[in-house]
């Protein structure tokens, strides 16, 4: 049997919670009581804490006040409820604004922010870092002990860059650290003889702006490189003072899925545990609420594959949202399904933003566990109660792993890097197209691990690494030595075209080992307007696929290099040329899928190659389209996740293993029906 530690320490359980405001309601003592009882209620069993406190706790420089959080944690835990502290860093006090000023963030334009808002504040700001750590060590020294205290919860959702002049400094310090003090290197890497913008000095360098430069590429890459480096650091500098007088307390901090502005690979490397904010955007009549499921699956995923270990949902909704066009509300049925999703993903929580709506203010409409009227008599509150029933009933799903035999290469800095260069088209759509190669296999009752461009990969019967459009020379080493040990690589068009610092390859796309290992060499890639399709048609059937479809976007004019195509362009001035191909090198298969296809083409030709790769489903392959299965195990017990994403009953195939029902007792195995928003948790033996 494996297993991780439970997310929370020596808290056995699923943990149901969300961010919790005390200090609005410290005037409503009335509304602090009622808190505690309506929590009970509702199964609720932690409290995310003084995220934005800051003003509460320190409202004057120097003057403390603890009195009041003292009695809510203490109330808190005297109702069976563990309290996840926050540091109040992510929104400054008015007093810090006015006195330290450069602690305010300044625009690319070079205008200095106004006090306000909030995740404006300068990470590089000396002063800002100074009070940060000062507020932290209060509230660590007056709460390591408490046993009340699980979590520290660092921040709030880091995000944003800042143009002063220690930020500038601070970006000249990191490039010299990375180029070796040399800049006729930075120069290299950076092709700066282009418009004779070659450097003298690190002193000439200024961060990326539209009053200077903004078109080398490589400047840009490392630019971001440098607001996750900075991110990082002053992270460091929070948890590096919680953890000197709290060591025995975690740290998290809040993601974002796939926000692009942070590399969040690097960023999970300076935390214990793996949190982030899940918001789909369900009940929209132009997209299915099937491929949200497929969307957010795929953002569930990437968080958990930062660790390869258990994560947390720290916020999400019980209903609507209110930055949204159309703040839609979430159906009867439809938060326990999502909740479920999250925990079948690996998530050991399910926490809200927010457990009582704000009086006033920007989030005063967004949905919350308890609203304005205050009772346990509406709907969400009764659904958000049913769910923290039956999240009792899992106990021993906390901490158990995900098993995966494929994995998909999903890199911020290649997404950076895509979206920034002039060229092509700019549909380039990189987290489309890997959500696109997901659903392959999402869709059809396969688990599947996210990965880096650092990341070792040989335990993988599978990688599938589309539009690696920027690679290293060292990953390029790693993809031609899984695939000559006998793995079997899915790559696409637009890889292997620049190394790391966006510098093309010579010699050919795709570049450096990657024309051997795929046994082709794309000369050029056609850009097609909005709505023209070129025509192509399978010629081979090794893989069982076969019959015509059509490209969109980008077509690569591909040459064999000793690949065997599988199919052909049937249109344009390359009619008759590959399209997409496969190559035996080594010990393994390389597939290349020269062109875009929609989603249905795509999962049909990924899936037939998964099985020749051997990967296996936890379910016979033959799901509804509504319906979406995925497993978690301690490798003696699989519990396997059936999800319905449709309004109505869908009748499926669970194949011949026997498996238990969690939610409630009840034996399923062969051919079973699922409710609309239907969810059966299975427990059946792991082999």
């Amino acid at each position: 049997m494996k297993r991780f530690p439970s997310v929370l320490p020596d808290f056995p359980h699923i943990v149901h919670g969300g961010d919790y405001n005390p200090d609005q309601w410290l005037s409503y003592p009335g509304i602090l009581k009622e808190d505690l009882r309506l929590m009970k209620l509702a199964g609720i069993n932690n409290a995310t804490v003084a995220i934005f406190a800051w003003s509460a706790i320190e409202p004057q420089e120097g003057v403390f006040k603890l009195d009041w959080l003292d009695k809510v944690i203490e109330n808190l835990y005297k109702n069976g409820i563990y309290t996840i502290l926050a540091t109040p860093s992510g929104a400054r006090p008015a007093w810090l604004d006015e006195k330290y000023p450069e602690a305010r963030r300044v625009t690319n334009m070079g205008d200095r922010r106004l006090h306000g808002a909030r995740h404006n504040h300068c990470m590089s700001s000396p002063i800002f870092r100074e009070k940060v750590a000062k507020i932290d060590s209060v509230l660590a020294e007056h709460y390591k002990d408490n046993p009340a205290v699980k979590m520290w919860h660092i921040s709030n959702e880091f995000s944003g860059e800042c143009f002063c002049d220690i930020c500038k400094d601070n970006f000249r310090e990191f490039l010299r650290r990375k180029y070796h003090n040399n800049i006729d290197e930075l120069n290299e890497q950076w092709w700066t003889a282009f418009w004779s913008h070659k450097y003298n000095n690190f002193e000439q360098i200024d961060p990326p702006s539209p009053l200077g430069e903004n078109c080398v590429h490589g400047h840009n890459l490392d630019w971001k490189r440098f607001i996750t480096y900075i991110t990082c650091d002053f992270l460091d500098n929070e948890a590096r003072t919680l953890k000197k007088i709290a060591p025995h307390i975690p740290v998290t901090t809040n993601l974002m899925g796939t926000y692009t502005g942070l590399n969040y690979w690097e960023l999970t490397k300076h935390i214990d545990v793996v949190s982030w904010d899940s918001y789909p955007q369900f009940h929209n009549p132009d997209v299915k609420d099937s491929d949200i499921a497929v969307e957010f699956g795929m953002r569930h995923d990437i968080t958990r594959s930062h660790k390869k270990q258990p994560f947390m949902l720290m916020e999400s909704t019980p209903s609507c949202v209110n930055w949204t066009k159309v703040n839609k509300m979430k159906r009867p049925g439809m938060h326990y399904l999502s909740s479920m999703q999250a925990i079948g993903h690996g998530s050991d929580t399910v926490q809200y933003f927010q457990w009582r709506k704000s009086r006033g203010s920007s989030e005063k409409f967004h949905g919350a566990v308890v609203d304005h009227e205050g009772s346990e008599n509406g709907r969400v509150f009764k659904e958000v109660a049913k769910l923290g029933a039956d999240l009792k009933k899992l106990d021993e799903i906390v901490g158990t792993d995900t098993y995966a035999e494929t994995a998909i290469i999903y890199d911020w800095e290649n997404e950076w890097a895509i979206s920034d260069f002039q060229g092509y088209s700019n549909r380039r759509n990189y987290e489309s197209t890997v959500r696109t190669f997901y659903g392959s296999f999402f869709n059809h009752a396969a688990n599947v691990d996210f990965v880096s461009m650092n990341e070792d990969i040989s335990k993988y019967k599978l990688v599938v690494a589309p539009m690696i459009y920027s690679v290293s020379e060292a990953m390029i080493n790693r993809l031609e030595k899984y695939v000559a040990d006998g793995g079997t690589l899915i790559c696409t068009y637009m890889s292997g075209y620049v190394n790391e610092n966006d510098l093309c390859y010579l010699g050919g796309f795709p570049g450096g080992k990657l024309r051997k290992v795929f046994g082709i060499w794309a000369e050029e890639m056609d850009a097609l307007h909005e709505k023209e399709r070129v025509k192509n048609e399978y010629i081979s059937n090794e893989l069982g696929v076969e019959g015509s479809f059509e490209s969109f976007d980008f077509c690569d004019v591909l040459h064999l290099e000793g690949a065997k195509a599988l199919a052909e362009y049937r249109s344009e001035f390359y009619s008759g040329t590959p399209c997409i191909t496969v190559n035996e090198y080594g010990k393994g298969k390389a597939y290349y899928i020269g062109t875009r296809q929609n989603a249905a083409e795509t999962e049909k030709l990924v899936c037939r190659i998964a099985d020749k790769a051997g990967i296996k489903r936890i379910v016979p392959d033959n799901l509804p389209e509504a319906v979406k299965v995925i497993s978690r195990t301690d490798y003696e017990n699989e519990y396997v996740f059936v999800t319905n994403y449709g309004t109505e009953s869908e009748k499926i195939d669970l194949g011949c293993k026997t498996g238990t029902n969690l939610l409630d007792g009840k034996e399923y195995s062969g051919c079973v029906e699922i409710s609309g928003y239907g969810v059966l948790i299975l427990k059946r033996e792991y082999n």
